[in-house]
């Protein structure tokens, strides 16, 4: 749940003006945290289903959440063999289950299997912190694919040939290249979406979770540097880069001879892909769709359609 000062800054920030950030106060002190969080939860609701030029607030979050739920049910199943919690998949729209993931026989001890336990933590927190900003705006977890999706991105990658199958949860490699597959992409998608959210204080909040977003991807490239996996890096990037568009943004991890750990532009910047270019790969379809890949239903909320740059 929210602290006192990200709300008393969530209310100042939600206010239009000096008026109603007063109105705001007040009822937050008369409610206490709980009606303070009743509060932006109904201002979250609210703003989910206003009609202006750009996406709202909450229609980006949820936009978020979904990929957090994504991250959340491979990182956690492939440490402990289970999944988010019911109480952590409920919401609007349709709830779907998950299909695939398993614990992965990690060697004890290894430092692969003490990253994966914390990168699973966060991202079990940022469904968590989430939920709470949306409140009864936020969307249920949409049915997740683990099993097929991954073999059809690594047949698409070339990683794998006709008729063969591929599964992050089989061994500690496979583990690392499954998640390469995600890193990158949630720390585009997050700075993609930064310059639309017009509440600072949900904005901070954001450039939060795509800081540690950031940290989750150099711990993965960096350890696949450190096994020497490069190619299939390589492929993999090639593969993102043949489905968001035409732009060739996507990076690798670099050679034997150089490293690439930090995927920048000439002036040392992270590129930020749309949602529409996130969910083309999510759907593993270049085309303009609603569903397909790890989403075989879509994602929920108001943002859902891919690009179709092809």
């Amino acid at each position: 749940m929210f602290d006192q000062q990200f709300i008393n800054n969530a209310l100042a920030r939600s206010a239009e003006d000096s008026v109603d950030r007063r109105r705001l106060f007040w009822a937050a002190g008369a409610a206490g945290i709980g009606g303070a969080v009743a509060l932006l939860s109904a201002t979250a609701a609210a703003a989910d289903s206003e009609d202006r030029d750009g996406p709202s607030d909450a229609a980006i979050l949820n936009f978020a959440l979904n990929l957090e739920y994504l991250e959340a049910e491979f990182y956690l199943r492939a440490v402990t063999g289970r999944g988010l919690a019911d109480n952590l998949t409920e919401g609007k729209g349709k709830r779907g289950n998950v299909t695939g993931g398993r614990q992965v026989p990690f060697r004890s001890g290894s430092p692969v299997q003490k990253y994966a336990r914390e990168i699973a933590a966060d991202e079990r927190a940022h469904v968590v912190f989430l939920r709470s900003a949306l409140g009864r705006a936020t969307v249920a977890r949409p049915r997740i694919d683990l099993d097929a999706s991954f073999t059809a991105a690594a047949r698409a990658a070339g990683l794998i040939g006709p008729g063969q199958t591929f599964s992050p949860f089989a061994d500690e490699t496979s583990f690392l290249l499954g998640a390469f597959i995600f890193e990158d992409v949630g720390v585009t998608a997050y700075k993609g979406a930064a310059p639309l959210i017009d509440n600072k204080t949900y904005l901070e909040a954001a450039a939060g979770i795509l800081a540690v977003e950031a940290y989750h991807a150099g711990i993965i490239r960096t350890t696949m540097y450190a096994r020497d996996l490069q190619a299939p890096a390589q492929a993999i990037s090639n593969a993102r880069d043949s489905l968001d568009g035409r732009s060739d943004l996507d990076q690798g991890i670099g050679t034997r001879q150089a490293a690439n750990l930090v995927p920048t532009d000439r002036n040392g910047i992270a590129f930020s892909r749309t949602g529409a270019q996130v969910l083309n790969i999510a759907y593993l379809n270049p085309k303009s769709v609603t569903s397909g890949g790890f989403f075989p239903e879509g994602v929920n909320g108001s943002i859902r359609r891919s690009g179709g740059q092809r």
